[in-house]
């Protein structure tokens, strides 16, 4: 039995492999535990392997890529086309395995623990500041239900314990119970948020690449951080341009007859870094405007005459063709061309 690709729909317990010759005839069909699938790559003769790009594919393609296989991440709706008739979890290691032969497929980079830990770290300050959001919100809602009507923001919750005591004698006692727990669930959270920015900032400052992304107008630490996690060293990436539509900062084309129809930006790869891409062109253009650099006299030219969502849409284009630069080619920032 000489299996020459590899297809394995990935689950949490249970894992299904579809593998075939160099003639394309299926040579092994099967299901296989965690530990069942590690002993079964671990005596395969060296072949390629693929998965779908989901929760624990990256641990996957690693281990694969050790044992000496050459792992191919596909993302799933390039997949599904390749799935023939009803859906179960053989056809799918069956579509992976047609798929992955593909001479024109894309494949995911495989991404290294570091970067998965710091993609984690990013999600989980997302997270926590929702969760403050949710308290501040529930402080405003419930100082309005008492006819007390306070200025937005986090700086009114700082000072809560202070409103609450001038105003006690206005408030029920369980209110103002409420209302204190509501404070310190704010302040805790508020401490998280911090103590997961410092731990990011030490991990993009002891990086070059970070170092060199802080340099640019526009990125931060949470951008930066998004980068180094979901784009690496961006050597997957031919050109900048690459990078901008994989972010999703590119128009849509529907084009067909011959004529040539433009939409509104993909919304293409990580929504949280094209998100913060807008935010910061956003930041470039206010702040940064006046400063020589590549792009102002640019941006001061488009301002007259296109909308200003339509020029930080574009902005940000820019700013991804310039972070594609200093990622892949390890060049610094210089705002102005020599």
């Amino acid at each position: 039995m000489t299996i020459k690709v590899l297809g394995i729909d990935l689950g949490k317990r249970n894992f299904h492999v579809h593998g075939v010759d160099e003639h394309g005839k299926q040579v092994v069909r099967n299901k296989y535990s965690r530990k069942g699938l590690l002993k079964f790559l671990s005596n395969l003769p060296v072949c390629t392997v693929g998965f779908e790009a989901c929760g624990g594919a990256h641990y996957w393609a690693r281990k694969a890529e050790e044992m000496g296989h050459t792992a191919k991440l596909m993302p799933a709706q390039f997949v599904k086309p390749y799935v023939k008739s009803n859906k179960n979890d053989y056809l799918d290691a069956e579509g992976i395995c047609e798929a992955v032969q593909r001479p024109t497929m894309r494949f995911v980079t495989t991404r290294t623990p570091e970067q998965q830990a710091l993609g984690a770290m990013v999600r989980l300050r997302d997270s926590l500041v929702r969760q403050r959001n949710a308290v501040i919100n529930q402080v405003h809602g419930f100082m309005l239900e008492f006819g007390f009507e306070y200025p937005k923001g986090r700086t009114t919750v700082t000072r809560l314990p202070r409103m609450v005591s001038e105003n006690e004698e206005h408030f029920p006692a369980m209110l103002v119970s409420t209302l204190l727990r509501l404070y310190d669930e704010f302040t805790f959270l508020t401490q998280q948020i911090q103590d997961a920015e410092k731990e990011m900032e030490g991990y993009v400052k002891q990086d070059d690449r970070g170092r060199r992304l802080l340099e640019m107008p526009g990125v931060g630490l949470i951008t930066a951080s998004c980068l180094l996690a979901w784009v690496g060293d961006a050597k997957q990436f031919k050109s900048g341009r690459e990078l901008a539509a994989w972010i999703g900062l590119v128009p849509k084309q529907y084009s067909t007859g011959g004529k040539q129809t433009l939409l509104g930006i993909g919304k293409r790869g990580h929504k949280k870094l094209r998100t913060n891409l807008i935010h910061g062109a956003r930041s470039a253009l206010q702040w940064h405007i006046e400063t020589p650099s590549r792009w102002n006299e640019w941006a001061k030219n488009m301002l007259p005459i296109k909308p200003k969502p339509v020029l930080i849409v574009a902005l940000a284009n820019k700013l991804a063709r310039m972070i594609w630069v200093i990622l892949a080619r390890d060049e610094s920032y210089v705002a102005i061309a020599a």
